[in-house]
């Protein structure tokens, strides 16, 4: 498992800093849009529609009225279809490219030493728990840019990524804090001295990198509010080809710099980082499409309303991540007591688990974008449709891929490994990883659904629940002790899985019931 979102009279973009601004051309819809569709495309040199906005003198105060888009049609079952489609592909080339990082710096790494590959592996695997736990507190960013980008307030977006910047310095802070000081999270691992220093100069080189990677993922959420994820699908592969250039040279030792080993591939991170962030963030500067959001035409400070706006929805969505990243990191080390053959099935489950996840991820994240612009836009039946069309399409691809994970266990065990041992155990889990894809799938999307609709604390509580409460305490009870009063013995790795299974699915039922309740309700005031 792993993961977003009508207004009579409001001033565009100066709501709370008390400026005056009169808009008079209202930025037309994306033409990714669910609604903007059967040929309104717009040409990059007309970008605008000639509508001028009200004038309302208040208090002494000219504020513009809310210039509202156009007003489309309800889309058809098929329409959400081929728009969710359009969005999840760049999303999901975007997120295989991320996960191919990790990929070269593990064989590249492996091709060194031993110690190297353990040293990036444990390096890497901290970071990543830091950062996405953190990462969740940003995801926050694009059901609100959402919501302003379906009713017309593109100033107001701006206004939300300048907030959002001073968001993602504070916990880039907090994560260079926690990666160069890891003692504690060190302890767990009771490495060796020699290991630990490793490690510890392996994590220092890539706190750098937290700024860079933070400040990209605001320029994701901004891009998949606005649904324009194709950019940064092209931005992270072309981070991916740095990545691999640059642990060329600094963990082998080509074009004269030092060979660093581990070390090498931290500072090739922290260069890629930087180099994609900046990229990134330039051209958007200078695409001329992306000028009418105001990103870079002021200067604001940080604002109270709109962070405590920020961290009222965001500081659940990444409480969801901890209990999520701890959850499976506690029971890889659990299995691990079971031995070197159940460790390594159990990571050939979870690798594959990982990569499936990222079809369902993709298109959660596409419908939780579409359907955060219908509810900007007011149009709450619209949204409920698209989400009914995202569940049915994204359950249809997971039962395709639990098929295809059915049938192949053994193939792709032996994809893995040539130990006949851990290949017999991995084969055996991958059929319970078939299982564990549908519920993965399902509890994705919902929960992506239910962000577009700014609805966070209840699903925390869900997964608190699934994951901690049943998944986890009931892999240790099957895993490693049994339950004798049932006269189940010790399952071992598949004992995990299961209990893993069980939890996960009363999440997904739980979090789609909830937004069921939530979708319906919105939807019945307008009738």
């Amino acid at each position: 498992m792993k993961i977003l979102g009508r207004s009579l009279i409001v001033n565009s973009n100066s709501s709370e800093s008390g400026e005056l601004s009169i808009n008079g051309l209202t930025p037309e819809l994306n033409s990714t849009n669910v609604f903007a569709r059967h040929g309104h495309h717009h040409s990059a040199d007309k970008p605008f529609s000639h509508r001028r906005s009200a004038v309302v003198v208040q208090s002494a105060t000219i504020m513009p009225a809310a210039t509202k888009t156009e007003t489309l049609p309800l889309p058809t079952a098929a329409a959400p279809t081929r728009a969710i489609i359009h969005l999840a592909l760049p999303m999901l080339v975007a997120q295989v490219a991320v996960m191919l990082n990790g990929t070269m710096d593990t064989v590249m790494a492996g091709q060194i030493s031993p110690l190297d590959l353990a040293t990036v592996g444990i390096g890497a695997s901290i970071y990543a728990a830091i950062f996405i736990s953190a990462m969740g507190v940003l995801l926050a960013l694009t059901p609100i840019i959402a919501h302003h980008y379906g009713a017309g307030r593109m100033g107001d977006i701006g206004e939300e990524v300048r907030q959002g910047a001073w968001l993602s310095l504070a916990l880039a802070a907090l994560a260079m804090l926690v990666l160069t000081h890891p003692g504690p999270l060190l302890a767990l691992s009771q490495l060796t001295p020699e290991m630990d220093g490793r490690v510890r100069a392996y994590l220092a080189v890539l706190a750098w990198a937290a700024p860079a990677g933070f400040a990209f993922r605001l320029l994701y959420g901004f891009s998949a509010g606005i649904a324009r994820p194709r950019p940064i699908m092209v931005f992270n592969l072309f981070g991916l080809g740095l990545k691999i250039f640059f642990n060329w040279i600094f963990m082998f030792g080509h074009l004269g710099a030092p060979a660093l080993g581990a070390l090498g591939c931290g500072v090739s991170s922290v260069l890629s980082s930087w180099l994609v962030m900046l990229s990134g963030w330039l051209w958007c500067a200078r695409e001329a499409e992306y000028h009418c959001f105001g990103i870079f035409a002021a200067w604001s400070w940080p604002r109270r309303a709109r962070l405590l706006a920020l961290l009222k929805l965001g500081l659940p969505m990444g409480a969801t991540f901890v209990f999520d990243v701890t959850a499976f990191t506690f029971m890889a080390l659990f299995v691990a007591r079971l031995g070197p053959t159940a460790s390594g099935a159990h990571q050939i489950a979870a690798n594959l688990s990982a990569l499936m996840f990222m079809i369902p991820m993709s298109m959660g994240s596409a419908v939780g974008a579409l359907c955060g612009q219908a509810l900007g836009r007011g149009d709450a039946a619209a949204a409920r449709h698209t989400g009914l069309a995202g569940l049915r399409l994204g359950m249809g691809f997971a039962a395709a891929v639990s098929l295809s994970l059915w049938l192949g266990r053994s193939w792709l065990a032996a994809l893995y490994t040539v130990d006949a041992e851990v290949r017999l155990l991995a084969a055996s889990v991958i059929a319970l990883i078939a299982i564990y894809h549908l519920a993965d799938a399902l509890q994705a999307i919902a929960v992506s659904l239910l962000r577009s609709y700014k609805k966070a604390m209840v699903p925390m509580a869900i997964y608190a629940v699934a994951l901690w409460g049943v998944g986890l305490p009931g892999g240790i009870a099957l895993g490693l002790h049994g339950i004798e009063t049932l006269g189940i013995a010790p399952l071992g790795v598949p004992g995990f899985w299961i209990a893993a299974i069980v939890g996960l699915a009363g999440a997904g039922f739980g979090v789609t019931l909830y937004w069921w309740q939530v979708s319906r309700c919105a939807v019945r005031p307008a009738l």
